[in-house]
């Protein structure tokens, strides 16, 4: 200051004329002072709890001496018991439905001779705003958890190589408590990005009615003043954990000042203590933030006798959601269309999923996790199948089958040596032989359904003898049965022997005394 008597003048008269009733705006542009420097007297004046005549009794060096060395001394015992009164009442605030009137009424029935309604409002709004400029009186238990990158990224080193690999610092705090989650992680995709937010969550043990993120990628697609298309990921995940995704505006960061200050905050506490550091692996460095994450969590807060960790476990943990029993499980999707086979193809893993054979040929969207593949059609869940990572391999379920094809899905070697039994154990015996003959079971199955079929043509007993006749000759195929029916070769009677033929009598035949 050049003449200091002359600005404690300006301000004595800033103070007098705001007395009078004139507007912050006029008093600036009256005695030429900033609009800030205008505030900030007024505030001083207004916390002192001097009257306007107690100002116009000091000299302009008690007044400097006043201002520039502000104390509670200074301050009248009857504001001072009302700014004690304000932590608790802060803390209050951020219960749902308690206001600032009701708890003026609380702080006038214990004091009848305190301050009225509009002084308190005004005492209230200084000390908060000398206590702590960034905090937000609006926030609420378990309203709001507000998520975000911090500009700078930290580094994990590959042992072998030297290489460093650069990773990405999360941060998530609860507007209420400004409780703090943070985390290093691989990117700001949308896999690490979900991650992240649940590994919060359950950090905190709930979850909050609405979580506020960035106009990041992995969170919104396309930005909006008034609606935002939220990534189909995210909304998934919202809609898992009950909760509502409300992104801030673009290019507004007053939307998310408590992250920002948050982040702000940690690059002084832990990212500071952090990047001189080597790190090997991702949960090296994870274990050294968190131990510092603690520490912040547990000091104190700036004018306050309590720390994030007391509001959060005391105010805000009880306002949470309860978690839900399992953890989200992100969907990646596809799309395809149905094979005259009745089956989809799943592109990432090669491999193929029934859906119900009346969708043949129609288009399909799938959608698929680490466990599960959901078929959809038009918005309608089609068919679920667990997943299989095998490539090449077919995952069938028979009611999605016509009727012909699942029975050609159900055959094998049990369902057709069962079937020849019940008409006769020689049937059964004839079919068990010409499976084990083949150097695939499933080469016979034609053939056994043929020869099975015949019962239904000539007959069970015809059957019988025709597979008996098949066994003495130890001949085994559809054809070898089809020329014993054929030929009547199953008539003959296999008890009688039969009688011996003489040679016919012949010039060329020697016999057998020609030997001799």
């Amino acid at each position: 200051m050049a003449n200091k008597v002359t600005d404690m003048s300006k301000i004595r008269k800033a103070l007098k004329m705001h007395h009078a009733g004139k507007s912050k705006l006029f008093i600036s542009s009256y005695l030429s002072l900033s609009r800030n420097t205008v505030k900030k007297y007024i505030s001083l004046f207004l916390v002192s709890g001097l009257s306007i005549e107690n100002i116009g009794e000091k000299t302009d060096s008690e007044l400097e001496a006043l201002f520039s060395h502000h104390s509670d001394e200074s301050i009248p015992p009857k504001l001072q018991k009302l700014q004690e009164y304000f932590p608790k009442m802060e803390r209050e605030l951020k219960k749902v439905g308690v206001t600032i009137h009701h708890q003026w009424e609380k702080y006038i029935a214990e004091n009848p001779d305190g301050f009225q309604i509009s002084q308190f409002r005004l005492h209230y709004k200084i000390w908060a705003k000398r206590a702590n400029p960034v905090m937000h009186m609006e926030h609420k238990s378990g309203d709001k958890m507000y998520v975000d990158y911090a500009g700078k990224t930290l580094f994990i080193t590959e042992k072998e190589s030297g290489e460093q690999q650069e990773v990405q610092f999360f941060v998530a705090i609860l507007g209420a408590s400004q409780y703090t989650y943070a985390e290093a992680s691989l990117s700001q995709k949308k896999q690490d990005f979900v991650q992240s937010i649940e590994n919060a969550l359950h950090y905190f043990g709930g979850v909050p009615a609405a979580i506020v993120p960035d106009n990041l990628k992995s969170a919104v697609i396309k930005s909006s003043r008034f609606e935002p298309t939220i990534n189909e990921t995210l909304a998934d995940f919202a809609e898992h954990y009950d909760t509502t995704i409300l992104p801030t505006r673009a290019y507004k960061p007053r939307d998310k000042a408590l992250v920002e200050g948050a982040v702000k905050i940690l690059y002084t506490r832990i990212y500071a203590n952090l990047k001189d550091n080597t790190f090997f692996s991702l949960s090296e460095l994870n274990h050294q933030i968190w131990e510092l994450l603690s520490t912040h969590n547990k000091r104190k807060l700036t004018a306050r006798p309590y720390s994030r960790a007391d509001l959060f476990l005391e105010d805000e943990k009880q306002a949470l959601r309860a978690l839900p029993q399992n953890r989200f499980e992100i969907k990646y999707q596809s799309f395809a269309t149905v094979m005259q086979n009745g089956h989809v193809q799943l592109s990432e893993d090669k491999n193929y999923y029934s859906v119900p054979y009346h969708y043949i040929k129609k288009k399909t969207k799938l959608l698929y996790t680490q466990n599960t593949v959901e078929i959809y059609h038009k918005y309608n869940r089609i068919a679920l199948h667990k997943r299989n990572f095998k490539p090449y391999i077919y995952t069938t379920i028979q009611s999605h089958l016509a009727s012909s094809h699942q029975f050609v899905a159900e055959w094998n070697a049990a369902r057709f040596i069962d079937w020849a039994n019940k008409i006769d154990p020689v049937v059964g015996s004839y079919i068990l032989q010409i499976i084990e003959s083949r150097n695939h079971p499933e080469q016979a199955y034609k053939s056994c359904l043929g020869i099975l079929n015949f019962e239904k043509k000539v007959g069970k007993e015809r059957l019988i003898r025709a597979c008996k006749r098949g066994l003495e000759y130890e001949i085994y195929g559809f054809k070898n049965i089809q020329k014993i029916l054929e030929n009547n070769l199953d008539s003959m009677n296999f008890d009688e022997p039969e009688p011996l033929q003489e040679l016919p009598i012949h010039g060329n035949i020697r016999g057998k005394n020609y030997f001799n």
